[in-house]
């Protein structure tokens, strides 16, 4: 008698497990209720792991959630990613000098440069005479530094 009871309860045990739904019925139920092709959802013993890209942190909890309300979880992770925004680096400020104060600098820097000449017409400064070429690189460089809109170097190189 003692046997008919020991196995009548594990068989009722059994049974009672076997009732509950199964890992695969539960992640396939929380997939389709996602219906989200970046974000998945695993189930092992009960556990609910989702893996995938969210899209903000309202969208992660919202999906947690929806998996802890489904039937046979017992648990949930939530590793689902959220990316970084979109940040476009500021753009640089050019300053451009009004034709009177870049043309003031520019004879300035010309002046030590014998056989050049420049003029400056709409924040375009036009190089023109001659120059020996080790002096070229530092003139441009000067000249660079004073932020004109453009160079038009017309320069003939000895």
């Amino acid at each position: 008698m003692k046997f008919k009871s020991i196995l009548l309860g594990m068989s009722l045990a059994f049974s009672l497990l076997a009732c509950g739904p199964k890992d695969a019925d539960i992640e396939q139920e929380i997939n389709d209720k996602i219906g989200d092709s970046q974000i998945q959802v695993t189930v092992h013993e009960g556990v609910a792991t989702i893996i995938g890209t969210c899209e903000d942190e309202i969208f992660k909890k919202n999906i947690e959630k929806a998996v802890k309300a489904t039937k046979g979880v017992k648990s949930v992770i939530n590793t689902c990613q959220i990316p970084s925004p979109n940040v476009e680096p500021a753009a640089t400020t050019v300053v451009v000098n009004s034709d009177a104060d870049l043309d003031k600098s520019i004879s300035k820097v010309v002046k030590a440069y014998d056989g050049v000449n420049a003029t400056v017409v709409g924040g375009v400064v036009t190089l023109s005479g001659e120059i020996k070429k080790d002096k070229l690189q530092p003139l441009m460089q000067s000249i660079q530094e004073l932020k004109p809109k453009k160079v038009d170097n017309k320069l003939i190189i000895k």
